[in-house]
């Protein structure tokens, strides 16, 4: 499980960025979808992160053109409340968004991003614990991806949940590469 992790971080290693100076132009980001609000009904700071750090790429001129990937189902709709962040509360042009609501995991939103879009250069959103995965399953797809840290959420409780998430799903990640698991 540790190799694993290691693998990983090797092979991301100096392709996430954290300030926007330095992160190389792309034509299209991909922003990883996340629930809008929390289970108690707040707004949710780690989807306001990734609409903020997607809006700046827009607004710095390192995109023009954004998928918003995420969960679409029976009452909840992650792509929707993306796209409408971006534009109502960002300024983000309408027609730069392309919604992909079969983004159902970080593994099928990087498939569709690479086959249904054919977008092999992007720049891939969300905070920096995700995007290792995120930049790892683009790279076994041969994408020339990078990763754009959204600020993270220094909770303490979310800070240790999502580090033990993403610890496990990194293993699969690579064990559905290196077994070549769709």
């Amino acid at each position: 499980m540790l190799l694993a992790n290691v693998w990983v971080f090797a092979l991301t290693n100096g392709r996430t960025y954290t300030k926007i100076s330095k992160i190389p132009p792309r034509e299209t980001a991909l922003v990883l979808g996340t629930s809008p609000k929390t289970m108690s009904g707040n707004a949710n700071p780690y989807f306001i992160a990734r609409m903020d750090a997607a809006a700046l790429l827009y607004h710095h001129g390192k995109i023009n053109r954004i998928i918003v990937s995420g969960e679409k189902s029976r009452g909840y709709d992650e792509p929707t409340a993306m796209k409408n962040f971006l534009i109502y509360q960002e300024g983000v042009p309408e027609h730069i968004i392309t919604k992909d609501s079969k983004g159902f995991s970080t593994k099928a939103s990087i498939k569709r991003c690479d086959e249904l879009y054919q977008q092999r250069s992007v720049i891939i959103v969300s905070q920096g614990f995700h995007n290792l995965r995120a930049l790892f399953l683009a790279r076994s797809r041969e994408m020339n991806a990078l990763g754009f840290d959204a600020q993270d959420i220094t909770h303490p409780e979310s800070y240790y949940r999502n580090q033990s998430r993403e610890f496990l799903a990194r293993v699969q990640a690579v064990l559905h590469y290196l077994f070549g698991i769709e």
